[in-house]
């Protein structure tokens, strides 16, 4: 955005209701940056609406928040292959990583937080960290909160929404139960389709759908949105941010310099990792 065009957007922005498209200084789709262009289109509350968002580069240049994605925290089972093992922490060893990540002083923050954090240079608490559950898997209620419930921390919990209610994965009052606990609901989509393969009838089934459901369980926004198998491209970039999301987490592939909130990194953690990996991770990753 040029000098003359700044100050109107910055204006324009504070006025506003919900953040609307800004495009009245652009000649052309090619953009550069991504602070003039977020469309959000659910209800926001007032401490949202005031968020400036910085240039990509900027953002960029902010000191990555380590983001651990998680799936099955269940012991490992004779039949369970290699691959699998890669998605399944067993019970202890989460509790060990539980307690290492207090004891060595962490906070867990919301995305919300990160977000204001990335978007518009917030502060947030030394040792930040989030913690992501993806799938919607039972056992993540049942066994990693209670964990975390003991030292007071909060995970943001991607669900998909055609597992809610089937044996061995959560209920609608359960995702209701973490939400109004504190912990934050994010989009995994409706059964895990490849984003990057959606064509316009996949939109309304994939995200639009779940998004509402979600909202109607929670009685909040849902603005995140984790991508299936990590996967993402600039068409499905655009489709969420017109939908009104406000980031969208990936794995552990680059980020986007120019798309940095719709490519925040996580890593897994696989169930063979040691505390020593572990820890070593969480430092070196990000």
């Amino acid at each position: 955005m040029n000098a003359t065009c700044r100050p109107l957007a910055i204006f324009i922005l504070l006025l506003l209701p919900n953040f609307e498209l800004i495009s009245g200084c652009h000649s052309g789709p090619d953009r550069k940056t991504i602070n003039d262009s977020l469309v959000i289109k659910q209800p926001v509350d007032s401490s949202v609406r005031t968020v400036i968002i910085s240039d990509a580069a900027i953002i960029m240049k902010r000191k990555q928040v380590p983001v651990l994605c998680y799936h099955h925290i269940r012991d490992w089972k004779p039949n369970d292959s290699k691959r699998a093992r890669d998605y399944i922490v067993p019970v202890d060893t989460f509790r060990i990583q539980m307690k290492l990540l207090s004891d060595s002083g962490y906070h867990t923050i919301t995305p919300d937080q990160l977000y204001k954090y990335l978007a518009a240079g917030e502060s947030i608490p030394a040792k930040s960290i989030l913690l992501t559950f993806d799938d919607t898997d039972e056992e993540q209620f049942n066994v990693a909160k209670p964990e975390m419930d003991k030292y007071g921390f909060k995970g943001v919990f991607f669900i998909m929404t055609v597992s809610l209610d089937r044996p061995n994965y959560m209920s609608r009052d359960q995702v209701k139960q973490l939400s109004d606990e504190g912990h934050s609901i994010g989009s995994h989509t409706w059964d895990h389709k490849n984003i990057k393969k959606y064509v316009e009838a996949d939109w309304p089934i994939q995200v639009d759908k779940p998004t509402k459901l979600l909202q109607n369980i929670t009685g909040k926004p849902i603005y995140y949105f984790a991508y299936p198998f990590g996967l993402w491209d600039s068409t499905s970039i655009s489709g969420l941010r017109k939908r009104g999301m406000k980031a969208a987490f990936q794995l552990s592939a680059y980020r986007d310099p120019e798309q940095p909130l719709f490519t925040i990194r996580r890593i897994i953690v696989p169930g063979y990792w040691s505390t020593r990996a572990f820890e070593k991770r969480i430092k070196t990753s990000f």
